[in-house]
């Protein structure tokens, strides 16, 4: 099946470095977003549909995702095959110093699904500018997660809010926040699978 036109899945920072918990705030939602993720990417796999792996190369020198540490590298669970796009950046947005619109543009891609981490940076940023970008944009709730946040007053904010609260703010504005199960069935019903 030729990819062209085909929707287009967004592994965002499935990175080993995001298992340090205690580096990234101490408590995070969603355990089970990775074995969503391997679902959805079991599934473009299947029907090889486009498939880009977003890793961030953190300019951080304290991040588990510098460029050479073990952390920087991808979980194994959706471990990039040789065939498939690998898009590495430096900032939050996939989009930003990437060739991803290209890439993108290049496949007549007009529908992109977003999966992974973390829900409030670079899932949110990412899925800011492909809305704005005019793509139809798919952000898949079950499939991303975040951490605990201490705001600017001190407050500790628990990931399974902030992990809501960023939902909301992008639903049917940037994206349309779908779950894992009902993706695939929309996904097979369009494209007759």
């Amino acid at each position: 099946m030729n990819s062209t036109g085909k929707p287009a899945l967004l592994l965002i920072d499935m990175q080993k470095g995001l298992d340090e918990v205690d580096y990234y705030g101490g408590h995070r939602n969603n355990i089970y977003a990775e074995a969503n993720a391997k679902r959805i990417l079991n599934f473009w796999r299947n029907h090889k549909f486009p498939i880009f792996h977003i890793k961030h190369n953190s300019t951080n020198p304290n991040s588990p995702l510098v460029q050479g540490k073990p952390g920087n590298e991808f979980k194994d669970i959706v471990k990039p095959l040789a065939n498939e796009s690998i898009i590495e950046k430096q900032v939050n947005s996939a989009f930003i110093g990437t060739d991803l619109k290209q890439q993108l543009d290049g496949l007549s891609v007009k529908k992109l699904v977003i999966i992974g981490l973390t829900t409030d940076h670079c899932i949110s940023s990412t899925t800011r500018m492909a809305g704005n970008l005019g793509y139809d944009t798919f952000l898949v709730s079950d499939a991303t997660a975040t951490f605990d946040k201490v705001g600017p007053y001190g407050t500790k904010f628990k990931a399974e809010m902030i992990h809501e609260i960023e939902l909301a703010s992008l639903h049917n504005e940037f994206a349309l926040v779908i779950g894992t199960d009902e993706l695939l069935r929309q996904i097979a019903e369009e494209y007759e699978i």
